[in-house]
């Protein structure tokens, strides 16, 4: 199929890019890599008046770190984020994920920003920016805002973005030297969205566990796993802690059925990876 028509803008600056939203008012949409868009308009289950064009804007692409975090610009292509040596070094659970993600054609087009406003809960960097406590920025026609995970992700496909905001940056507290930390997903086939994941770091400062666990694709959101969290800080990495903190995961989220899996097989699978992704991040954690 071919989509239904629009009208197709390219701007050269954000402050260009918003002007052109609040002309839509609502009824335009973003181009980032396109990956996920472009196959809705072509089934027209997206039937937008006009296409906003983002990849002319040259500012919206880059990798750096400041004040203790790494700051990645909204079209910074994934493909520059799987290969950055800042991102191995200071954010290797971003790295690892980050290969997850489709396969070479689509990590070369999509963009970290795009995949986080897209808001599947199966994608991998939406679970990445819940379980690290990362943030981003979305700038508007009132200005900027600062948006933690918690309250980007409304429920499925859906955000708390404006209309008339665009995401333009995604900020991650650089990783503690010496954390370990582990991207475990099951799909049915390479390249598929996941069935069910979860991302672990941990780290230890000071004969203190600190440990941060979130999932894709077992619920509407992301879901930071916090009492399996705690487990694992009370009681160490043992593996019976370790066991207790991935079948307490299972009783945490809040899984769908649909045609792949069941709700009780994505529980299943949860408490499953987060013991492998514990074990593997124990098994990288120095110190």
């Amino acid at each position: 199929m071919k989509p239904a028509k629009f009208e197709y803008h390219a701007p050269s600056t954000v402050d260009e890019a918003i002007a052109l939203l609040v002309r839509y008012d609502g009824d335009a949409k973003l181009l980032a890599g396109g990956q996920s868009l472009v196959p809705l308009l072509n089934f027209r289950l997206a039937r937008p008046a006009a296409l906003i064009d983002l990849n002319r804007i040259g500012s919206l692409a880059y990798i750096r770190a400041h004040d203790g975090h790494v700051q990645l610009g909204a079209m910074t292509r994934q493909r520059a984020i799987e290969f950055s040596p800042l991102v191995g070094e200071r954010l290797p659970l971003l790295r690892e994920a980050t290969r997850f993600v489709g396969h070479l054609p689509i990590r070369s087009r999509g963009t970290i920003g795009g995949s986080i406003a897209h808001a599947d809960p199966s994608a991998e960097y939406p679970a990445v920016l819940t379980a690290l406590d990362g943030e981003v920025i979305a700038r508007g026609p009132k200005g900027e805002r600062t948006v933690a995970p918690a309250a980007l992700f409304e429920t499925y496909l859906t955000t708390t973005l404006g209309a008339d905001e665009i995401l333009t940056e995604v900020r991650l507290p650089a990783m503690p030297a010496g954390a370990g930390w582990a991207f475990e997903e099951f799909a049915r086939r390479h390249g598929d969205f996941a069935i069910v994941g979860v991302a672990a770091a941990v780290w230890r400062a000071d004969d203190r566990v600190t440990a941060r666990l979130a999932t894709a694709g077992a619920g509407a959101t992301p879901r930071r796993l916090r009492a399996s969290e705690e487990i694992v800080e009370r009681d160490g990495l043992g593996d019976a802690a370790i066991d207790a903190a991935a079948r307490r995961a299972s009783e945490l989220v809040e899984p769908d059925s649909d045609i792949h899996a069941s709700a009780d097989y994505r529980r299943h699978l949860t408490a499953v990876f987060t013991e492998r992704a514990l074990k593997r991040a124990r098994e990288r954690m120095r110190g």
